[in-house]
């Protein structure tokens, strides 16, 4: 019996349903081998399907691609010395209070 590749990356699991999309395999084909080589790490019959029409459309990448509202945080040396300062000063501040101070001082 083969060992499951359940240490794979997405990327490389969806590199797999790229290429056998490629080859014409249909999906239902495709999740039943990933499912012998990944076990329970296989993606859902539905997500293959997904990914099998993305690339059937053209799509190439097998990254996520970035989603509108995802926060970005940016931690920056100065950023923490100003919240240390505020926390210093008031022991009692809450995290509201905190980020309208911080939008005050960006703008």
């Amino acid at each position: 019996m083969e060992a499951p590749l359940a240490t794979s990356t997405k990327e490389k699991r969806r590199s797999v349903i790229r290429f056998l999309s490629s080859e014409a395999v249909k999906p239902n084909e495709i999740h039943g081998r990933r499912k012998l080589q990944y076990g329970d790490a296989c993606l859902s019959l539905q997500q293959v399907y997904e990914w099998t029409g993305k690339f059937m459309n053209g799509i190439s990448s097998v990254t996520d691609c970035p989603r509108p509202g995802q926060a970005h945080p940016v931690v920056t040396p100065e950023g923490i010395a100003a919240v240390e300062a505020i926390v210093k000063e008031n022991g009692r501040v809450t995290v509201n209070e905190i980020a309208r101070s911080a939008d005050h001082t960006e703008k």
